[in-house]
């Protein structure tokens, strides 16, 4: 039974799936959800592919567009600025995110760096679909969709990016489901974090069904690397 429990993706449903939540709910999810990914060590995982990708360009005569899709608070393209003006890599951030209440808070919190701009959209709307970037990141955002719908995102990435793909996401295991678990409902004042937290592992993927998923989309450069806690890094090179 217990296996059972994890031998394929839920489809149970994520509060934070509701575009229209917002409030002084939405903004603790976000504080919080920021807080444990620190903790972690998540946000390494795609700062760590954003190197992979940019390992043998120019940095100092170059500009790299980069979209986030399903932004949230905006932390991972916070971390990714700071990682530019280190690095001296010129990035030109785009955060991405079909709930406005979500988008609102990003923006406060990232007033302070110049290279960072929001915007409100539904990912498969023609308009967002036309548009091209370097690279697209998505973090703790691809288990929200089915798998036919994380194929159809993959192929229309695959056109979108002109370098690569960084997908950092959950592994379905069940320490990592019931160490989230108990873990949110120690410290976690929020409702939402102690409901989707878990659900989202649930979610999440095997490597065999990553491998399965990307190859529908007709997708073979890449790579996957399991990282801690429970993270798989997919790094998708542009043909």
């Amino acid at each position: 039974m217990l296996m059972s429990k994890f031998s394929k993706r839920s489809d149970a449903t994520e509060i934070m799936d509701d575009w229209n939540e917002g409030g002084p709910a939405m903004d603790q999810t976000l504080h919080e959800l920021d807080n444990v990914n620190r903790f972690l060590g998540g946000n390494a995982v795609s700062t760590n592919g954003l190197q992979k990708l940019l390992k043998d360009r120019p940095k100092d005569s170059s500009t790299y567009t980069i979209a986030d899709l399903g932004c949230g608070s905006g932390d991972m393209l916070r971390r990714m600025a700071h990682w530019g003006r280190a690095n001296n890599v010129s990035l030109l951030l785009t955060g991405v995110d079909a709930n406005h209440n979500i988008v609102e808070f990003a923006r406060e919190q990232s007033k302070a760096l110049s290279e960072i701009s929001y915007t409100v959209s539904d990912i498969f709307s023609p308009a967002f679909q036309a548009r091209s970037f370097d690279i697209l990141h998505c973090s703790l955002f691809t288990h929200h969709f089915d798998d036919d719908a994380f194929v159809k995102l993959l192929a229309q990435m695959k056109t979108q990016a002109k370098l690569g793909i960084i997908i950092n996401d959950l592994h379905r295991h069940f320490l990592a489901y019931y160490a989230i678990k108990y873990i949110t409902k120690a410290i976690s004042r929020s409702d939402m974090v102690k409901h989707d937290a878990p659900v989202s592992v649930l979610r999440a993927f095997t490597k065999k069904e990553i491998v399965n998923l990307l190859q529908r989309a007709g997708i073979t450069r890449f790579e996957i690397n399991w990282c801690w806690a429970f993270r798989w890094q997919i790094v998708i090179y542009a043909d």
